[in-house]
């Protein structure tokens, strides 16, 4: 019979294992991603929800929420934000992709 210890273990290594394949994967999109000053980010509007991740980690001050009417009728919300890149500023470092949890944010070219 297995005990708990062994369960723990056996929890840990296998976190351990999918953790390590999450990474390369990570790796591996940012190295597929387009960057630099050839590049622009750009937000897909139906993607975004408004998280504010995208402006915390922008060290140039390229992105702003602003707020937009709901899509959804069904839906009581006052305020809906969704982010917009200004493509001045950003200087194509890819942060914002890679914080943004939906997916919203792709890179361009300029």
């Amino acid at each position: 019979m297995t005990d708990i210890q062994d369960l723990l273990a056996r929890r840990k290594s296998e976190q351990r294992r999918i953790r390590m394949l999450l990474d390369a994967r990570k790796s591996e999109d940012q190295a597929k991603l387009k960057g630099g000053e050839d590049a622009v980010a750009w937000v897909k509007e139906e993607q975004c929800i408004g998280c504010d991740q995208c402006t915390i980690v922008c060290d140039d001050d390229a992105i702003e929420l602003y707020d937009t009417p709901l899509a959804s009728p069904i839906l009581n919300i006052e305020v809906n934000r969704k982010a917009k890149v200004l493509r001045d500023p950003c200087t194509g470092c890819q942060l914002c992709v890679l914080a943004c949890p939906t997916d919203a944010i792709l890179m361009i070219d300029r």
